[in-house]
């Protein structure tokens, strides 16, 4: 095994309908980011169906759920609403996903998908950002944990008040 191949990457079929997202090892605040601006671009051209692949996800942090949030929260703002689909999730990261009640603004697919992520063949690149970028996104998804369940207000307190005071410093 190469270190690249070693890295976690998204990989992702832009051109598909639903488009679908397939995680390859560990999703957190280190490669949130380039699957956010995947998202948001997405979102732009018209997108509104998503799915996103857990099989080969080893495991995920706060900040990926929490963009994860942002996501859902952002698609049901649509008219018509639009939707995302979480599949082939691991019982660890089934119960991360509910502990955060984010399966109440997303929908789990409990059976195998009828997406084809075989054909995920592009990966999103991670690009290097500065620390108050990384502050800024921590804090947008924290934020969206807490928009998506109040009760996430009490888990998140001191990142939501780190962040906030490394963002407000500059």
């Amino acid at each position: 095994m190469t270190p690249d191949s070693a890295k976690p990457v998204y990989l992702v079929d832009a051109y598909s309908d639903p488009v679908v997202v397939r995680i390859e090892g560990r999703a957190s605040f280190l490669n949130s980011a380039c699957l956010r601006d995947f998202m948001s671009q997405m979102l732009k051209a018209g997108k509104a169906s998503f799915v996103i692949d857990f099989l080969r996800c080893t495991s995920m942090d706060s900040t990926f759920l929490g963009v994860l949030a942002g996501i859902a929260l952002d698609l049901r703002k649509r008219t018509p609403k639009g939707s995302l689909v979480l599949t082939r999730m691991g019982q660890r990261n089934l119960e991360l996903v509910r502990n955060l009640g984010l399966h109440k603004l997303l929908t789990i697919d409990s059976g195998e998908t009828s997406a084809n992520v075989d054909a995920c063949d592009t990966a999103l690149v991670t690009g290097e950002r500065g620390e108050l970028e990384n502050a800024r996104l921590v804090l947008e998804a924290h934020e969206s944990l807490v928009s998506a369940d109040e009760t996430n207000r009490g888990k998140f307190q001191d990142v939501l008040e780190f962040m906030k005071n490394r963002v407000e410093q500059g």
